[in-house]
């Protein structure tokens, strides 16, 4: 058995870790990992799709999830890294993992860059299903102490239980809770192109100025 990290003849069956990225451009490598994240979570679905008589979707959504979380999280942070490049705030991206508040800081970032309605128009109408996936997300994974402290159970996709040791929001529950892998793909692949298209956009527009 040869080493994971080793050639294979067939090119066609090589993975090449540096081919996409650049030693130069920390931005751009950052989306070509929030592009790989993303695309791995919707093909994963569609493969789902075309065979799940053994209902190996019940498995394998935990790691669709996790990479369409984690893609998202990735692609927000690059378009923050950029835009606080063109604002001058002196600062990369919040390094939380809270996607509302990081998509939150997105908007506040495009405002206050951004002068003309039309480009603000378009941009607000490219992350409404991302808005309308992050505040569904939220009211699953976010809640409040009683002494006041916001919890984000982000990890809810990588462990049954959280850092106390609670279960997570899906674990207690009588009633199945269910994700419609059909509308899934749906509902990502139009977030998926929307953020790739942001990301890339003020990546560019960064390098022309």
């Amino acid at each position: 058995m040869n080493n994971v990290f080793s050639y294979n003849a067939d090119i066609e069956k090589n993975a090449y870790l540096n081919w996409r990225t650049s030693k130069h451009d920390h931005i751009h490598n950052m989306i070509v990992l929030a592009d790989g994240f993303m695309s791995a979570a919707t093909l994963l679905a569609k493969q789902v799709l075309l065979d799940n008589v053994d209902k190996k979707a019940d498995l394998l959504i935990f790691p669709i999830l996790f990479n369409a979380n984690h893609g998202i999280e990735v692609y927000l942070k690059a378009i923050s890294w950029s835009l606080n490049i063109l604002n001058n705030t002196g600062k990369r991206f919040d390094p939380h993992h809270k996607l509302n508040k990081l998509l939150e800081k997105n908007i506040s970032l495009v405002n206050t860059f951004e002068n003309d309605s039309e480009k603000l128009k378009t941009f607000n109408s490219m992350i409404d299903p991302l808005e309308k996936y992050l505040n569904e997300l939220s009211s699953k994974i976010e809640s409040v102490t009683d002494k006041g402290k916001e919890v984000y159970k982000i990890d809810f996709s990588r462990y049954t239980l959280d850092v106390k040791n609670e279960p997570q929001f899906y674990i207690n529950e009588f009633r199945n809770v269910v994700v419609d892998i059909e509308n899934f793909i749906v509902v990502f692949e139009s977030i998926h192109t929307s953020l790739n298209n942001i990301a890339n956009h003020y990546l560019y527009y960064n390098e022309e100025n």
